[in-house]
């Protein structure tokens, strides 16, 4: 049933997000990591994200970047390639996010219209998986193409689960990159609201999943539509419905589908890799001070 996927999720398997690791031509002045983390702006409390859609109700041990702040750290500081839009990034308030213990969350909003979850039940997540891995050998050829390094989706890190009654779908992908190292963690939920999807995207290591799935939960919590902008709000007679279900969501086609680069960066963000480009790291380098592997190695934090 998920064969009509299969073109749709190879191009979005093919747009993974593992940073191409290659030479960068250095800026005129450099910045230390010290001067990086100082110039980020965080913010604290309750946060409106800039599209109005949603509001961040933030626990006092999180804290929030905008999307500016939030490209330099995911390009700079994680290694990921540039355009990507979101509505910013959420991270732990005790957490510095050059530490090789950080992680975050992307945040962005998909508005394709009101996404039915009548298949809800009817999702084989095995047959799905297979698909997706099928998928994700041929968008390795065109990652490598595109001076990627390939990864391979290991499996599910959890398997997807829909609550019917906050319409929050929950899944957790596992990679591993072209080389020995720690596997990355893709953990995901999306809101369903009115008129599209809130995209809750968390980067990490594997190694992190118990903490990330736990502080998922206090996310998701001080995560909520803006009043008439939720579920229950969709109105059958003026707003659009969506042309997939939940299955697309799970299989990334929706990002291929609704606009290349930068929708598919918020769905399947795979790598964390402090490499901070363009970075004077203060002393013996960068690899050093942070303790990371030489360029070419896909090791991530």
């Amino acid at each position: 049933m998920f064969k009509k996927l299969g073109m749709i999720i190879t191009v979005a398997f093919s747009m993974l997000l593992t940073p191409a690791i290659q030479a960068a031509d250095a800026p005129e002045k450099k910045m230390t990591a010290e001067e990086f983390v100082a110039s980020l702006k965080f913010q604290q409390g309750k946060i409106t994200v800039p599209n109005g859609i949603a509001n961040l109700n933030l626990s006092p041990s999180f804290r929030y970047l905008s999307p500016e702040d939030t490209e330099k750290v995911l390009v700079d500081a994680w290694g990921n390639p540039p355009g990507a839009k979101t509505l910013g990034m959420i991270f732990p308030a005790n957490v510095s996010p050059l530490s090789p213990a950080s992680w975050g969350v992307v945040v962005t909003y998909d508005e394709d219209g009101h996404v039915k979850d009548d298949d809800a039940d009817s999702i084989n997540y095995d047959d799905l998986l297979k698909d997706m891995k099928e998928a994700n050998v041929a968008a390795n050829e065109e990652r490598k193409k595109a001076g990627y390094f390939p990864m391979t989706l290991v499996g599910w890190a959890e398997k997807p689960s829909y609550d019917k009654t906050s319409h929050k779908f929950y899944w957790a992908k596992e990679f591993a990159g072209s080389k020995a190292g720690e596997n990355s963690l893709n953990y995901n939920i999306r809101v369903l609201g009115r008129k599209g999807v809130l995209v809750l995207n968390a980067v990490a290591g594997m190694e992190q999943i118990t903490e990330v799935k736990k502080e998922m939960q206090n996310v998701v919590a001080f995560t909520e539509f803006a009043d008439g902008n939720r579920y229950a709000d969709f109105d059958a007679k003026s707003d659009k419905v969506a042309e997939y279900g939940l299955a697309a969501l799970v299989a990334g086609g929706v990002a291929a589908k609704l606009g290349f680069f930068g929708k598919i960066f918020a769905m399947l963000l795979a790598f964390k890799k402090l490499l901070l480009v363009g970075l004077a790291a203060a002393g013996a380098g960068i690899a050093k001070l942070f303790g990371k592997k030489k360029d070419g190695d896909t090791g991530q934090a």
